[in-house]
């Protein structure tokens, strides 16, 4: 049986549901996977930070009273982060200390999670996050950081929740080339293009998804396609090798005007959709989020409400496409779920392995 010790860098919905979700699986984790987790670190915004090597009384610390709301702003994070590695050096050099970044994504320069990622990798820990700003602003920066130090760096839980794209092309498609992508990847934008079709107006399609907590109370991430932008260069970086951030992504959200041209298209057996795509045209990398009109047997024109998809063009094996009926809190902390065990996998067959061979841990699929 072997036990990680995680670190959480943010305290938000997403890890309180890792938390539970660690929880419920307990028995499954040590039945079918060998093994056991402990919280042994944790810092927020609101809550500030504590360790102890005997494990973090997460109700306890909930429920304390909220001390200084900036005690955990970039600099002091990062400290922090440094210093629990350095307590919980044992178990990072026997490959079992994992940070868990789950902070909300900052578009400008996808900071302080970066820090925190690499402050991680750099002190021998894994680094597992959700927020899509490492990858889609620093993966080629933080893959090697990870590399160096024989560490895994994770975020399957950065796109599309806990649909495992990353990992499909990582441990199920060796020797394919991903060419290109085109996808539905923000659930807000979707549910509102498929309610203004029908005539709902843009504002009130916003509310729904602002009162089902989907939106943020400022939406401009979604509505403007940041979000997407983001996921955009996240997996063009990681699947394409591509090197771009949010910022170069050709990018147009969707405005009260896109109610009457997603009517109009309706009217004529078509659909308008909010669409990221990237790809290889020439020599170069393109990336593009915007509205697109789509005909009715597009697979991405037939999502509805929040379902979202992707669709990769690869060498060998034409288009896979993969679809996401629903999405939520338990999806998204599963991915973390996942992306732990992955590390698992790696560290029990790094240990089985020839010790002349030097185990990938961290080795991403870059494309030249």
């Amino acid at each position: 049986m072997t036990r990680f010790d995680l670190v959480l860098v943010g305290f938000g919905n997403v890890a309180r549901r890792f938390v539970t979700l660690l929880d419920e699986q307990r028995a499954v984790l040590a039945r079918e996977h060998g093994i056991t987790t402990r919280i042994v670190g944790i810092v927020t915004r609101h809550h500030g930070q504590q360790f102890s090597s005997r494990g973090v009384d997460l109700a306890a610390f909930a429920a304390s009273p909220i001390r200084n709301p900036q005690s955990a702003v970039r600099n002091a994070t990062v400290d922090f982060v440094r210093e629990a590695l350095r307590r919980g050096a044992t178990a990072a050099n026997k490959g079992r200390l994992a940070v868990v970044e789950t902070t909300t994504l900052d578009i400008e320069h996808g900071q302080p999670a970066i820090d925190h990622v690499r402050t991680a990798l750099a002190g021998g820990a894994h680094a597992i996050t959700a927020n899509k700003g490492p990858a889609a602003f620093a993966y080629r920066e933080l893959i090697r950081v990870a590399e160096r130090a024989d560490r895994r760096f994770l975020f399957e839980g950065a796109v599309m929740d806990g649909v495992p794209i990353f990992n499909l092309v990582r441990e199920t498609l060796p020797a394919v080339k991903i060419l290109g992508f085109r996808g539905v990847v923000n659930s807000t934008t979707n549910f509102m293009l498929t309610a203004m079709e029908q005539g709902q107006p843009f504002e009130q399609a916003l509310k729904e998804m602002q009162s089902a907590g989907i939106a943020e109370a400022d939406p401009s991430h979604d509505v403007d396609g940041w979000d997407a932008a983001a996921k955009t260069a996240a997996l063009a970086n990681v699947l394409l090798g591509a090197d771009i951030t949010p910022r170069t992504v050709e990018r147009q959200g969707i405005t009260p005007d896109t109610r009457r041209r997603a009517v109009a298209a309706r009217a004529i057996q078509r659909r308008v959709k909010l669409i990221a795509r990237a790809g290889w045209e020439g020599s170069r990398i393109t990336a593009r989020v915007g509205p697109e009109e789509l005909p009715e047997d597009d697979l991405l024109a037939t999502l509805e409400g929040q379902q979202n998809a992707i669709i990769f063009h690869t060498d060998l094996l034409g288009e896979i496409a993969i679809v996401q009926r629903g999405g939520g809190l338990t999806q998204t902390a599963y991915a973390l779920l996942s992306d732990l065990l992955t590390i698992s996998r790696a560290t029990r067959q790094s240990r089985s392995s020839a010790p002349a061979r030097r185990s990938p841990l961290s080795r991403g699929r870059r494309r030249a």
